[in-house]
């Protein structure tokens, strides 16, 4: 009976979308949508959809690097408020980090410490990261860069005006929609489509660049193109041996592509690992570049990265979430569906959450957020570090 509802479900959904359909809409599009939400028997995104798209392996570091295991590994049980609410949402891993030692860690739900689990737009962070490592070695001449230097088609009008820095802060002026819930908007099109470039190459810039923050998945895509046209490499291969690599990548990633066409990876989010491996790049941020004495990120970039760029818009930088939480500080990775990496620097303290759901925004941020970073910190302040 679960079996035959669940069908009928799925048929309604079909349904729904041929319904809906405009006949001048692109048929091909149709079909690739069709065909997902057949292959995935729902029409939601989540955290397994690795599973069901085409996706690139970045190898794992030839010099893994374990985290070190705090002396008081586990010792401290949940709190109740955590316990609530990961089971309401469907918490697949909890990871508390204190002083780079890693002091709590569970998992749920069968997952385990290698288990894939989607980022979502943490990838986003990712991307920002190599356009700074870019910049470093010598690809880019500053943040302020034109995009039209290295892709056609912005070179009039309001796109003229575009920079990489632009695009890593959401300041694109891009004409797009970011909705979840649309199944015929462009950024349902950009999870589904086979043609993922020409879809962002489709869109124009309608307001001016740099100006105020708007937050477009488009923009973290069109910053991986100009990546790559800059470099000459995917932005899968630059990821993998500029930031994998250094940093000690215990496991393969899968990132996920538009297809085999065209090997496009979806830069924007999809990029699928685990919540040891997601906190490397909360470290290197905490620690302004540095991994283990070696200076792999420029120091000034990620001081920049996790300042507003905006007066009126302090809740972003230039790839990372920012906030303050009860007097701490914070900047973070963030995803839907509430996948976290959250670093709070004058605590020394890194927080990852991956899971299957979180709760509306209050604000700018989903109201889980705090609970969980809030949470985190009382279990800090209930006991006694021997060392700060």
């Amino acid at each position: 009976m679960k079996l035959l509802k669940s069908k009928i479900g799925l048929i309604i959904s079909l349904f729904l979308i041929f319904a809906g359909l405009n006949f001048s809409s692109d048929i091909v599009y149709l079909s690739e949508l069709v065909g997902t939400v057949y292959k995935m028997q729902r029409t939601n995104a989540d955290i397994t959809d690795y599973k069901y798209f085409e996706n690139i392996t970045l190898s794992k570091s030839t010099s893994p690097q374990p985290w070190p295991i705090h002396k008081d590994y586990n010792n401290l049980p949940e709190t109740e408020n955590l316990k609530k609410i990961h089971a309401e949402l469907g918490t697949v891993a909890y990871l508390i980090i204190k002083n780079d030692s890693i002091w709590h860690e569970k998992y749920y739900q069968g997952y385990k410490k290698n288990s894939y689990s989607n980022s979502f737009s943490m990838a986003k962070s990712i991307v920002s990261a190599t356009m700074g490592k870019a910049i470093q070695n010598g690809y880019f001449e500053s943040i302020d860069d034109k995009v039209s230097s290295y892709v056609n088609g912005y070179s009039d009008g309001l796109a003229e005006k575009l920079t990489i820095g632009d695009l890593s802060s959401m300041a694109s002026g891009l004409d797009w929609n970011e909705s979840y819930t649309d199944v015929f908007g462009v950024t349902a099109r950009s999870y589904i489509s086979s043609e993922l470039n020409e879809l962002i190459k489709s869109r124009a810039i309608v307001e001016e660049p740099g100006k105020s923050f708007k937050y477009y998945s488009a923009s973290t895509q069109l910053l991986s193109m100009v990546i790559e046209e800059a470099t000459q490499n995917k932005i899968s291969t630059l990821v993998q041996d500029w930031f994998l690599e250094p940093l000690g990548f215990e496991n393969n990633s899968l990132w996920q592509i538009d297809g085999k066409k065209n090997n496009t990876v979806k830069a924007y989010c999809c990029f699928n690992s685990n919540a040891r491996d997601f906190a490397r790049f909360g470290k290197l941020y905490k620690d302004f570049g540095k991994w283990n004495g070696v200076q792999i990120l420029d120091s000034s970039f990620v001081a920049k990265s996790i300042k507003p760029r905006f007066k009126k818009s302090p809740e972003y930088g230039y790839g990372f979430w920012l906030g303050k939480i009860n007097e701490n500080d914070f900047f973070a990775m963030r995803g839907i569906l509430g996948q976290y990496v959250i670093v709070v620097p004058e605590r020394n303290i890194i927080v990852v959450r991956l899971g299957k759901k979180n709760l509306e925004k209050n604000n700018y941020r989903p109201k889980d957020f705090d609970v969980y970073l809030i949470e985190a910190l009382k279990m800090f302040d209930s006991v006694t570090f021997d060392y700060e």
